[in-house]
């Protein structure tokens, strides 16, 4: 007789991924990965903008927290150091040094958005500040077939990027 073990991976194959995983965080994220992981609602999450605040007010991700490179010392005492931490800035590089920067603090689950913001915009997630809200819907904002491709695409590139 199969062990639990194998029974359960036997009924997981057979039905597919309908529940959200645990993720495990690697040093760097897609923008997919986080759009994934926003969708399914997964909790216990912190989005983490570390560009200047005009930066931010013009435009971030729907639902990031502030908190400029200069300020990240005395600001990350107001997170959880269990909660998964996602951050982008203005370039990778300054993303991934604050992502070292909250993991020397005691962080535990701390990732980079590779491409930050323009990567998020590139797949359609959810932004919000001044700019956003003035900008006019792009044009493939309603063709759901453009935009699935698009977000197979990128989905695609962020695999291959993952593997090398």
């Amino acid at each position: 007789m199969a062990d639990l073990h194998d029974i359960v991976e036997g009924i997981q194959d057979a039905l597919g991924n309908l529940t959200p995983t645990p993720v495990v965080l690697q040093e760097e994220s897609t923008a997919h990965d986080l759009k994934k992981r926003l969708e399914w609602g997964e909790p216990a999450l912190s989005i983490i903008d570390i560009r200047e605040h005009e930066a931010f007010n013009q435009g971030r991700i729907t639902g990031a927290v502030s908190m400029p490179m200069d300020r990240l010392d005395e600001l990350k005492s107001t997170l959880q150091p269990k909660h998964d931490i996602y951050i982008y800035g203005d370039t990778d590089a300054q993303a991934h040094q604050a992502a070292q920067m909250f993991r020397a603090a005691g962080f535990e689950a701390v990732t980079h958005i590779m491409g930050g913001l323009d990567a998020w915009h590139e797949i359609g997630g959810p932004t919000e500040g001044i700019e956003e809200d003035a900008a006019p819907p792009k044009a493939n904002a309603y063709n759901i077939v453009s935009r699935l491709k698009t977000e197979h695409d990128v989905q695609e590139t962020g695999k291959h990027q993952h593997a090398n």
